[in-house]
């Protein structure tokens, strides 16, 4: 029961997630993108930028900051060299990115979170 609503706040920070993107510019090409090894929450474009955008929905701004640690972002990466032979365009700029939601706050999209 708890992995359910687990599940379904997921897909609502996402949902919520890819709209404010879509606010700002950006086109989602795809949701929950998976490979073996990984899993991409979303994969936006705007222009020459191909971006692979964690999501974490959490209490506070520091629960939310705390929650992409190394090991998540390695697995987002794996999962992002995959896909990326798919999305991407020559002359892209391609990087990951965080998008945080915390309750009463605008979404915090923090750019170029992964440099490995």
């Amino acid at each position: 029961m708890k992995h359910r609503v687990a599940e379904q706040r997921g897909r609502r920070a996402e949902t919520i997630a890819a709209w404010w993107l879509r606010l700002h510019g950006w086109s989602i090409l795809a949701k929950r993108a998976r490979v073996s090894g990984g899993e991409v929450d979303l994969i936006a474009r705007r222009g020459h930028t191909l971006a692979f955008i964690e999501v974490k929905q959490r209490a506070t701004d520091d629960a939310a900051s705390w929650s992409l640690d190394a090991f998540r972002l390695r697995r987002v990466a794996a999962a992002a060299e995959q896909l990326a032979l798919r999305y991407a365009r020559p002359g892209d700029l391609v990087r990951i990115d965080a998008l945080y939601l915390v309750p009463r706050r605008l979404p915090r999209h923090l750019p170029n979170v992964w440099t490995g």
